[in-house]
């Protein structure tokens, strides 16, 4: 249960305002003391999200004067979202990692989410048990403005004949009263609700067929606007359209094999003509206003009505020279939260009133780096062995000549995922400690175009890989790195990577650090929480096949690029560090490649971080991965 906790709350106010010396890991490795800034739609409070380092709180203040007017202390739960129903009542979601119920099942990360009267300092959970009913939500809920008042429409979890099933609630902060709204089947995957309260929008997917169908609430019923086969995943709903009665999906392909935003209504469907990375909703309507992507190495934030446009522009030009990305603003647009990435100092929170015009700092994100702390980045490009064109970013140790640098190479998650050129604390880290850091979009990266996604299809342990180590004899053909001082580190997919690279290849690094990394992958589908593992028949399991380059989960190839079967080949030295509560990548991935190295005498060490899942959420076992990781690479690969 979420308490006050005043003397965490002023621990966290006077960090930000205090000087920063000669940054130690901690400074990059504990959790940002500010994970989000929102604006209430009146614009006279705003609500900042953050930690001490490990402890998690919320504060609401004044826009008018930054007066203090609630502190909330969260402790070790982990807070997901934070958005104002009104500009009285916040919802705060948080999660754990548990098994809610014999009923359910597999032990996973469950949210749920209480309301806030901010003014009263009162807060309640925002599902009451219900009959057949969870406490929990299974997405971050929404908000709609109904007669002049603030309601909030959550999917939870209703039970038909005792099996869970996405489901909608109501639920009116003015009171507390919860309504279960509708009652769901069990292949719908996510509702819309319209502006008038009402759940109008369905998405419904078959795991089995593939099939998705998009259902839109009409006089004659349910009537269905789209219908696909779609193997690899149902998109779901990503909102309200442009128009009240329109919602808006990811479409996976047009004539160009590219992704788009399609909005659907009853009277047909349209393309929109831009491949936003993040879509923009209005704060009062919640309709669809604009978006926000990455063109090129550049942030672009496109708006359809032109008093959006002037109002942003209003922002940015006061941080030029400087990545500026929205936030939050409140319904008038004169009140505006901005995320300020300097490229020296660091990320920073603004706010910004256009009304009397100030504009003043929230607070930076990591408070104890200062801007000898931040190492240059720079954009790269060079080709994979293939021909096919690589983009990536290069981290550079300040104070030491780009020459024979020694190297880490850190590839993202995902791997449908990508590297951006903003602030990233883990290559910083390594990069105060004497080590340049390449950030490879490898082929299978997202925000490329589909067919450089699909291009990673069937090259797991291949060209994906190989796509790494072309980056590092690019760079050691440049001479900025010395190619005999080199280590890769990585988590999930990059953990995967990191155990490849001294598995699957020879004569690349001289270390490795795996966090929560993919080691068996037949394995890896059997141990994942159902439906995922249950059969080659459901969207996950085919997904991963696809990318793997087989046919079906048994399949014998995979122990090919499976790292654990491949252990008696390791080249270096292997670090292991996985969190117990990780519900997406099993802990006992790395059970598995701990006892094959071992068997195989080679040598390797594990870390394990109690209480930590997956995203390493946690302030305390998230410094230890660095610290862990940081000291084995100074062993193995020492900087000077």
């Amino acid at each position: 249960m979420i308490r006050t906790f005043s003397a965490l709350a002023s621990a966290f106010v006077l960090s930000l305002a205090s000087p920063a010396f000669a940054a130690p890991l901690e400074a990059y490795g504990r959790l940002p003391k500010i994970e989000d800034v929102n604006i209430s739609p009146d614009g006279k409070r705003y609500a900042v999200s953050g930690t001490n380092g490990e402890q998690r709180l919320l504060i609401v203040r004044r826009v008018e004067d930054d007066k203090l007017v609630i502190a909330i202390g969260a402790g070790s739960q982990k807070i997901r979202d934070v958005r104002w129903a009104g500009s009285d009542h916040l919802v705060v979601t948080t999660s754990q990692t548990t098994s809610v119920m014999d009923v359910v099942g597999d032990r996973r990360e469950w949210m749920t989410s209480i309301v806030l009267n901010v003014a009263k300092s009162r807060a309640g959970p925002l599902l009451a048990k219900k009959e057949q009913s969870m406490n929990v939500v299974v997405r971050i809920p929404e908000v709609r403005i109904i007669k002049g008042r603030p309601i909030i429409y959550a999917e939870g979890i209703h039970f038909l004949d005792d099996v869970g099933v996405v489901s909608v609630f109501r639920h009116d902060p003015s009171n507390g009263k919860v309504d279960l709204l509708q009652a769901a089947d069990f292949d719908i995957n996510d509702w819309e609700i319209s502006p008038t309260g009402v759940p109008f929008a369905k998405s419904l997917y078959n795991q089995q067929s593939g099939q998705w169908t998009l259902r839109l609430l009409g006089p004659e019923g349910w009537t269905p606007v789209e219908t696909s086969i779609l193997p690899y995943g149902s998109p779901g709903i990503a909102g309200l359209g442009r128009q009240g009665a329109s919602v808006v999906t990811w479409a996976l392909k047009n004539e160009n094999g590219d992704g788009v935003w399609r909005e659907h209504s009853l009277n047909g469907s349209v393309d929109l003509p831009h491949a936003f990375d993040d879509l923009i909703f209005d704060p009062g309507t919640s309709a669809l206003i604009g978006g926000y992507e990455l063109a090129g190495e550049v942030g672009r934030h496109t708006f359809f009505n032109p008093a959006d446009t002037a109002a942003w522009t209003a922002v940015s030009d006061l941080y030029k020279g400087r990545a500026t990305r929205l936030i939050s603003w409140s319904v008038s647009r004169r009140q505006i939260i901005a995320l300020v990435e300097d490229p020296v100092a660091g990320p920073a929170y603004a706010l910004v009133d256009l009304d009397t015009g100030a504009n003043r700092l929230i607070g930076p994100v990591y408070p104890e780096l200062t801007p000898d702390d931040v190492a240059e980045v720079k954009h790269i490009s060079y080709k994979a062995a293939d021909g096919l064109e690589l983009t990536g970013y290069l981290t550079l140790p300040r104070g030491k000549d780009p020459k024979n640098l020694p190297l880490i190479v850190l590839p993202h998650g995902g791997p449908a995922a990508r590297d951006t050129p903003g602030f990233d604390w883990w290559s910083q880290a390594l990069a105060a400690r004497g080590y340049a850091v390449l950030r490879p979009n490898y082929r299978g990266s997202e925000g490329f175009g589909r067919q450089f996604l699909e291009a990673g299809f069937g090259e797991w342990g291949r060209k994906m890989q190989t796509d790494l180590s072309d980056g590092v004899r690019d760079l050691a053909g440049k001479g900025v790195i010395d190619p005999k001082r080199v280590c890769i580190v990585g988590a999930s997919y990059g953990g995967y990577a990191a155990l490849a690279g001294t598995t699957l290849e020879k004569g690349v690094y001289r270390c490795a650090v795996s966090v929560a990394g993919v080691s068996d992958l037949k394995q890896m589908v059997t141990q994942t929480p159902r439906p995922y593992g249950s059969s080659n028949r459901n969207a996950r399991t085919r997904y991963w096949l696809r990318f793997w380059g087989v046919d079906d989960r048994r399949s014998p190839d995979l122990a090919a690029i499976s790292p654990a079967q491949q252990a008696a080949k390791a080249d270096a030295p292997i670090l292991l560090i996985h969190g117990k509560d990780d519900t997406v990548v099993p802990y006992e991935q790395t059970r598995l490649m701990a006892d094959a190295l071992t068997k195989a005498g080679k040598k390797v060490e594990v870390v394990t971080l109690p209480g930590e899942d997956h995203g390493l959420s946690r302030g305390d076992t998230r410094l230890q991965m660095l610290q862990a990781t940081v000291a084995f690479l100074e062993k193995e690969n020492p900087p000077q």
